[in-house]
């Protein structure tokens, strides 16, 4: 059965934003297990093109996901603003790579819209909804679900 989240779900909850091109997305802050400067990966042999490479990071290896290149978001530039977040994804560690970090911001109820369905850079089934912070407008991802969707092959999925 699949999980629904709804806004009650998500109220008072922290996200961190982050960009990809033009558009400020926002994932759950209590999945981002640290933030780093985006450094040299070591490519993986017929790897899919948005599976950047490994890093080692403290011992442990992890894969990095450049978003911009999963998400169609043109040419993707490294610079020094390009940044690594570490996800924890079910006990899983995940490098995603991203233009840019800005903040952590709360969102309340008020703050948060269903995701209209449209044809944005990636499916509204990994969408939570959209945060709306003074003119700002946060898309919401569900990283759990993208990160772990069978298109990602990165993590197993889990048990019913």
């Amino acid at each position: 059965m699949a999980e629904v989240t709804t806004n009650a779900d998500i109220a008072g909850h922290e996200f961190l934003a982050f960009k990809l091109g033009a558009e400020e997305y926002g994932i759950d802050i209590l999945k981002v297990q640290e933030i780093r400067g985006y450094e040299a990966v070591t490519r993986i042999a017929n790897a899919p093109e948005f599976i950047k490479g490994v890093i080692n990071l403290r011992g442990i290896i992890i894969p990095v996901v450049d978003m911009r290149i999963k998400f169609n978001l043109g040419e993707p530039v490294y610079d020094q603003f390009t940044v690594v977040i570490i996800l924890n994804i079910n006990g899983r560690v995940v490098g995603m790579v991203v233009d840019s970090v800005s903040d952590v911001t709360t969102l309340e109820p008020d703050q948060i819209r269903p995701a209209p369905e449209m044809g944005t850079a990636f499916s509204t089934e990994y969408m939570i909804g959209l945060g709306t912070i003074d003119e700002r407008m946060l898309i919401l991802v569900d990283i759990n679900k993208l990160m772990s969707s069978p298109e990602m092959g990165l993590i197993e999925q889990m048990a019913a």
